[in-house]
């Protein structure tokens, strides 16, 4: 049967190709209430680099590091968030919310604010301290199912914090996916790790992602992350069927 894994927290079953153990989902098409504009609710910063640590060790591979990124990377990840309008920002593997307090910042209300994580107790500490938050426990290969249940035709930005195991060789592509999810002028930005920037993974993203954007800038390592990484950001979708406003 269909449950909650906490108030607000969706939890959806795996589809094919889909990467982890997931939980079981939802009545099908049933949108998330988000109740009131989004607040934060601080959090220790040890606290949650604990929980990090924890679910690293529980799952190595599909958790992308042992420890919560930086300000400054997520100044650099959520840049493509709009300083206007109601843009519908899409957060993949949020984590303990290093990017999440900062999209929420940027926003400020604004918008459609729809966080995937795959780990459920993730999920559930990125409710508490977000509790006005969409958050779905579900893969990422599902957003285009999660943004039509919520009656979105698309979405402006995608922040990724998605582990390199989480862009599986399976058809179609996440890459393919996520650039079809994009309106055309949207933004996708994934950060990896500057010591695998020319491991094999990092280059087969950067290959995959140049065939379904116009524009892919992978920027300098950032070195006040721990450790250093850097960020790709990818523009205009070259998909013909990606979604119109």
């Amino acid at each position: 049967m269909p449950r909650h894994v906490h108030p607000g927290v969706v939890v959806r079953s795996s589809g094919a190709g889909s990467v982890g153990v997931r939980g079981r989902g939802e009545e099908p098409g049933r949108a998330v209430d988000r109740g009131s504009p989004m607040t934060t609710v601080p959090a220790p910063s040890a606290r949650s680099a604990g929980v990090f640590l924890r679910e690293f060790v529980r799952h190595p591979v599909h958790t992308a590091s042992c420890t919560p990124s930086s300000r400054a990377l997520a100044e650099v990840m959520c840049a493509p968030v709009p300083a206007d309008g109601d843009p519908v920002v899409v957060e993949l593997g949020p984590g303990t919310g290093a990017f999440t307090d900062l999209i929420a910042e940027r926003l400020g209300g604004r918008g459609h604010h729809l966080a995937v994580e795959l780990n459920p107790r993730l999920a559930a500490l990125l409710q508490r301290r977000h509790p006005g938050l969409d958050v779905a426990v579900a893969p990422a290969a599902e957003l285009p199912a999660l943004l039509a249940e919520r009656g979105l035709a698309g979405c402006d930005v995608v922040v990724s914090g998605l582990p390199w195991a989480a862009w599986p060789e399976t058809t179609p592509l996440l890459t393919e996916v996520l650039a079809a999810a994009l309106h055309p002028d949207g933004a996708l930005t994934q950060f990896g790790y500057a010591w695998t920037r020319r491991a094999r993974p990092a280059r087969r993203l950067r290959h995959r992602l140049d065939q379904v954007f116009a524009e892919v800038v992978s920027g300098p390592a950032i070195l006040r992350n721990v450790p250093p990484a850097f960020v790709h950001t990818a523009r205009r979708p070259r998909r013909e069927d990606v979604p119109r406003r």
